[in-house]
Protein backbone atom coordinates (compact mmCIF):
# COMPACT_ATOMS: atom_id res chain seq x y z
CA UNK A 1 0.00 0.00 0.00
CA UNK A 2 2.87 2.18 0.57
CA UNK A 3 4.44 1.80 -2.86
CA UNK A 4 0.50 2.90 -4.31
CA UNK A 5 0.40 5.85 -2.05
CA UNK A 6 4.00 7.52 -2.39
CA UNK A 7 4.15 10.07 -4.76
CA UNK A 8 7.64 9.16 -6.99
CA UNK A 9 9.77 11.98 -7.55
CA UNK A 10 13.07 11.99 -10.06
CA UNK A 11 16.31 11.41 -8.63
CA UNK A 12 17.32 14.99 -6.94
CA UNK A 13 21.01 14.83 -9.24
CA UNK A 14 19.37 14.49 -12.39
CA UNK A 15 18.40 16.86 -14.79
CA UNK A 16 14.90 16.74 -14.05
CA UNK A 17 15.04 16.56 -10.46
CA UNK A 18 17.09 19.83 -10.61
CA UNK A 19 14.62 21.59 -13.45
CA UNK A 20 11.52 20.22 -12.29
CA UNK A 21 9.86 22.33 -9.81
CA UNK A 22 8.79 20.04 -6.60
CA UNK A 23 4.77 20.59 -7.55
CA UNK A 24 1.59 18.34 -7.04
CA UNK A 25 2.58 15.41 -7.69
CA UNK A 26 0.21 12.31 -8.18
CA UNK A 27 0.47 9.50 -6.05
CA UNK A 28 1.17 5.82 -8.21
CA UNK A 29 -2.71 5.08 -6.73
CA UNK A 30 -4.48 8.55 -7.97
CA UNK A 31 -2.67 8.37 -11.76
CA UNK A 32 -4.05 4.51 -11.71
CA UNK A 33 -7.62 6.02 -10.68
CA UNK A 34 -6.89 8.60 -13.15
CA UNK A 35 -6.05 5.96 -16.05
CA UNK A 36 -9.04 4.49 -14.86
CA UNK A 37 -6.30 0.76 -14.11
CA UNK A 38 -7.06 -1.16 -11.29
CA UNK A 39 -3.84 -1.61 -9.37
CA UNK A 40 -3.03 -5.15 -9.10
CA UNK A 41 -2.70 -6.34 -5.56
CA UNK A 42 -0.45 -8.82 -3.74
CA UNK A 43 -2.51 -11.76 -1.63
CA UNK A 44 -3.25 -11.05 1.21
CA UNK A 45 -3.33 -14.02 3.84
CA UNK A 46 -4.32 -12.48 6.92
CA UNK A 47 -7.41 -9.28 5.85
CA UNK A 48 -8.84 -9.03 9.35
CA UNK A 49 -4.87 -7.97 10.24
CA UNK A 50 -4.41 -5.80 7.79
CA UNK A 51 -7.88 -4.15 8.50
CA UNK A 52 -6.69 -3.49 11.77
CA UNK A 53 -4.10 -1.63 10.76
CA UNK A 54 -5.72 0.30 8.58
CA UNK A 55 -8.60 1.44 10.95
CA UNK A 56 -5.88 2.13 13.40
CA UNK A 57 -4.24 4.73 10.48
CA UNK A 58 -1.28 2.96 9.18
CA UNK A 59 1.30 5.21 10.89
CA UNK A 60 0.98 8.05 13.35
CA UNK A 61 1.83 11.79 12.92
CA UNK A 62 4.36 13.24 15.27
CA UNK A 63 6.68 16.51 15.21
CA UNK A 64 8.82 16.14 12.13
CA UNK A 65 6.27 13.77 9.83
CA UNK A 66 5.13 10.26 10.07
CA UNK A 67 6.50 7.24 12.83
CA UNK A 68 5.23 3.66 13.40
CA UNK A 69 1.93 2.77 15.66
CA UNK A 70 2.98 3.29 18.97
CA UNK A 71 2.03 0.59 21.48
CA UNK A 72 0.12 3.82 23.52
CA UNK A 73 -1.94 4.02 20.09
CA UNK A 74 -2.75 0.33 19.39
CA UNK A 75 -3.82 -0.44 23.25
CA UNK A 76 -5.84 2.84 23.15
CA UNK A 77 -7.19 0.97 19.71
CA UNK A 78 -8.01 -2.06 21.54
CA UNK A 79 -9.20 -0.97 24.78
CA UNK A 80 -11.94 2.00 22.16
CA UNK A 81 -12.66 -1.18 19.83
CA UNK A 82 -13.02 -4.02 22.68
CA UNK A 83 -11.45 -6.01 20.49
CA UNK A 84 -8.52 -7.96 22.06
CA UNK A 85 -5.38 -8.52 19.98
CA UNK A 86 -3.20 -11.45 20.46
CA UNK A 87 0.32 -10.08 21.49
CA UNK A 88 1.55 -11.77 17.99
CA UNK A 89 -1.10 -9.73 16.54
CA UNK A 90 -0.31 -6.48 17.91
CA UNK A 91 3.61 -6.92 17.37
CA UNK A 92 2.73 -8.16 13.52
CA UNK A 93 0.56 -4.39 13.40
CA UNK A 94 3.68 -2.66 14.76
CA UNK A 95 6.11 -4.17 12.57
CA UNK A 96 3.59 -3.56 9.44
CA UNK A 97 3.37 0.07 10.19
CA UNK A 98 7.19 0.12 10.37
CA UNK A 99 7.07 -1.55 6.98
CA UNK A 100 4.77 0.42 5.92
CA UNK A 101 7.25 3.93 6.58
CA UNK A 102 10.36 1.72 5.41
CA UNK A 103 8.35 0.92 2.36
CA UNK A 104 7.13 4.94 2.01
CA UNK A 105 10.39 6.56 1.58
CA UNK A 106 12.05 3.60 -0.68
CA UNK A 107 8.70 4.12 -2.95
CA UNK A 108 9.22 8.09 -3.51
CA UNK A 109 11.82 7.36 -6.15
CA UNK A 110 10.31 7.19 -9.82
CA UNK A 111 12.32 4.09 -10.57
CA UNK A 112 10.82 1.85 -7.42
CA UNK A 113 9.40 -1.04 -8.40
CA UNK A 114 6.35 -2.41 -6.43
CA UNK A 115 7.41 -4.91 -3.89
CA UNK A 116 4.97 -7.73 -4.70
CA UNK A 117 5.77 -8.03 -8.24
CA UNK A 118 7.13 -11.48 -9.16
CA UNK A 119 10.78 -11.81 -10.49
CA UNK A 120 10.85 -11.08 -14.29
CA UNK A 121 12.02 -14.38 -16.28
CA UNK A 122 13.68 -14.90 -18.75
CA UNK A 123 11.25 -15.30 -21.09
CA UNK A 124 9.64 -11.99 -20.48
CA UNK A 125 13.11 -10.70 -21.21
CA UNK A 126 12.99 -12.55 -24.53
CA UNK A 127 10.12 -10.66 -25.23
CA UNK A 128 11.13 -7.21 -24.58
CA UNK A 129 14.18 -8.28 -26.22
CA UNK A 130 12.31 -9.14 -29.57
CA UNK A 131 9.85 -6.12 -29.21
CA UNK A 132 13.02 -4.02 -28.89
CA UNK A 133 14.67 -5.21 -32.04
CA UNK A 134 11.45 -4.90 -33.66
CA UNK A 135 11.33 -1.27 -33.37
CA UNK A 136 14.66 -0.63 -33.24
CA UNK A 137 15.62 -2.94 -36.52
Amino acid sequence: MAWLHARPKPDARSRRGKEEPAGAVLSRLEDLKRKKIDPVMPPNPAPHIIGHLIEMGLTEAAGMGSVPLSWREIAAWQENTCVQLEPWEARLIRNLSKAYLAEGHRAESENCPPPWRAPVTQRELDIEEAQLRALLG
